[in-house]
């Protein structure tokens, strides 16, 4: 183990977020933040007391030193992250259209984050040691590059001895899904453990998508259903988890929340009952604040939610 060994290391484009109230054309005020799903990770691992690394590219410019500030602060190791001058940050903005429905806008065409390269990746895997590898399908969308740098960490990680999560995490207004399946099936082969939601399952195999997934050597099969919760499928059988019951405020980032708690659990040498236990409770805690990441819940935080509507904790 090296002296930056990494509990966690995950890889991808993390922007600045721009959130508005109503229709951007409108104009008005907006709050500005950060978001990308493999930072979201990160940060949601570091606030369960785990050694999260993320490796990933942005500009030096404001919006970059803003996207660095706040995984610092929020103690995300960034040992393996870059700056590219040559090439801006990315941008997303939120537009709140009807409650509960937001729009969304990507301005990371030409970004730094897209710069990220298979050589940095293979290094970092190196140094890092990490127990866990996590990927998504969102970095695979970005280009050549990003994808051969996801593939490259798939099968390193794997070769290391790490365990391998893939969230499929698809992004339409990214690529189609003909381009997502013909890049995500050529992963599964490294792939551990698989999250997905019910409408992606098909994107990684074919119909009968769990079963084909087991059997191609994934030894656990995470499935989101949402507002339902959530079922891990193993070669010993299903379990299912309701979703904690909270009211939503915000569903983005929720996600990418229930993932930190499924891998805190494995971290944690949790079984598959409470992995899924500690996904769906701080998947809870990001639909019920606002951001992608803001919410997200300390270890001490997470008994939170047992308490009745209304208790005032004193």
């Amino acid at each position: 183990m090296t002296p930056h060994a990494a509990d966690v290391l995950t890889l991808g484009e993390t922007m600045a977020a721009f959130k508005f109230g109503g229709p951007v054309r409108l104009g008005g005020t907006a709050t500005v933040s950060v978001a990308g799903a493999e930072s979201t990770v990160a940060v949601g691992l570091a606030r369960l007391g785990h050694h999260a690394a993320w490796v990933g590219v942005t500009g030096a410019d404001e919006t970059g030193a803003l996207v660095r500030r706040t995984l610092r602060a929020e103690g995300v190791d960034l040992t393996w992250a870059r700056v590219e001058a040559a090439r801006p940050t990315g941008l997303i903005l939120f537009e709140s259209r009807l409650p509960g429905v937001d729009r969304v806008t990507y301005h990371r065409a030409g970004s730094a984050g897209a710069t990220l390269t298979a050589v940095e990746v293979a290094a970092a895997v190196e140094a890092a040691a990490p127990r866990i590898v996590h990927v998504t399908g969102i970095t695979c969308a970005l280009g050549a590059g990003p994808a051969e740098a996801v593939r490259t960490a798939a099968r390193l990680g794997r070769a290391a001895g790490a365990t391998v999560c893939l969230d499929v995490n698809h992004r339409r207004r990214l690529w189609s899904d003909d381009e997502a399946a013909a890049t995500l099936r050529l992963l599964v082969s490294d792939v551990d453990v698989l999250v997905a939601s019910d409408d992606e399952l098909h994107l990684v195999a074919g119909d009968d998508a769990v079963a084909g997934l087991l059997a191609a050597g994934v030894r656990e099969v995470v499935v989101k259903h949402g507002a339902d919760g959530a079922t891990s499928h193993t070669a010993d059988g299903s379990l299912h988890r309701p979703a904690r019951h909270v009211a939503a405020v915000d569903t983005v980032g929720a996600g990418d929340a229930f993932v930190a708690g499924l891998l805190s659990g494995m971290l944690d040498g949790l079984d598959a009952g409470g992995r899924l236990d500690r996904a769906v409770t701080t998947g809870a805690f990001a639909v019920a604040t606002r951001g992608d990441w803001e919410g997200l819940p300390t270890r001490d935080e997470l008994a939170l939610l047992d308490h009745a509507p209304g208790t005032a904790l004193r």
